[in-house]
């Protein structure tokens, strides 16, 4: 059962990334890359300051060996395919397409080299190369992301309706997967106890902290890129966690999903309530 859930959470994530396409232009693409101030501060908060924080909290905290192979995932996993479900009505778009574009790319050369370097602290490397990240982002996110932009371009009336929808539908079995897993597994989240999803919301809101510190003076910028620093790869999650023996890391990738959803949530709802009394007020 273990399994299907994982594949349901990754066809999940791939369904989210194909409504991502649908309701992108090649515009968006490039609004990051002429940004360099940026993108510097973006790639510092998703891809050094969050492990970082990941790895004092590893060595200054008693966790589990599965806790601490899971944080370890979380924390390396950058990459955002999800955060445009969560940034709906919150921007123009055009950051956040490139942000989840450009952090997955720069994923296939940064996941590999963090999994070296923490896996290593902890005498547990996970091998995991630049090729098998490729592998894993051609099938789970270029793909899917080109198919939905080809829809854009020659059906738009079609990907503006269906987008949306679709986003919606996959953001629904995405969360039921996630929590079917947790249910299944319960007994794993017992073992861990309480302090474990207590650990993974304090690095979740410390990764929205990074986020919005370092999101410039632009509010929208802010929001995204702190949504950003707290939504990892799932795929690539998954990945790394089939690459360790039993469902433990599996079962906390689920509880990560759950977890961040309920810290996330309150961050939001501020955020979009800050937008919507400052666009009130122009």
């Amino acid at each position: 059962m273990t399994p299907t859930l994982l594949m349901a959470l990754k066809m999940s994530v791939g369904v989210i990334i194909l409504a991502i396409g649908m309701s992108s232009t090649l515009g968006d693409l490039t609004y990051l890359w002429r940004r360099p101030v940026l993108l510097l501060r973006s790639v510092l908060a998703m891809y050094v300051l969050v492990p970082l924080t990941a790895l004092v909290m590893m060595k200054t905290m008693t966790l589990a060996p599965g806790v601490e192979i899971a944080l370890l995932v979380f924390a390396v996993s950058a990459g955002a395919p999800l955060l445009p479900r969560k940034m709906m009505d919150i921007g123009d778009g055009g950051y956040t397409f490139s942000l989840v574009v450009t952090s997955t790319l720069l994923a296939i050369i940064l996941v590999p080299a963090w999994l070296m370097l923490l896996g290593s602290q902890f005498g547990d490397p996970l091998d995991l190369r630049p090729g098998q990240v490729a592998l894993v982002f051609a099938k789970t996110f270029f793909t899917p992301l080109a198919v939905g932009m080809l829809v854009s371009f020659f059906l738009p009336s079609f990907a503006r309706v269906v987008a949306n929808r679709l986003m919606m539908v996959a953001g629904l079995v995405l969360t039921l997967s996630a929590v079917a897993l947790l249910v299944l597994n319960w007994n794993i989240l017992l073992e861990a106890r309480g302090p474990a999803l207590l650990i993974l919301a304090l690095l979740i809101a410390a990764a929205l902290a990074i986020g919005h510190w370092l999101g410039g003076p632009n509010e929208d910028d802010r929001t995204a890129l702190a949504i950003a620093c707290s939504t990892r790869h799932i795929g690539i999650a998954v990945l790394v966690a089939t690459s360790v023996p039993g469902p433990r890391t599996a079962v906390l990738i689920s509880a990560y999903i759950v977890t961040a959803a309920i810290v996330s949530i309150p961050y939001l709802w501020w955020r979009r309530s800050h937008s919507a009394k400052t666009a009130s007020q122009q």
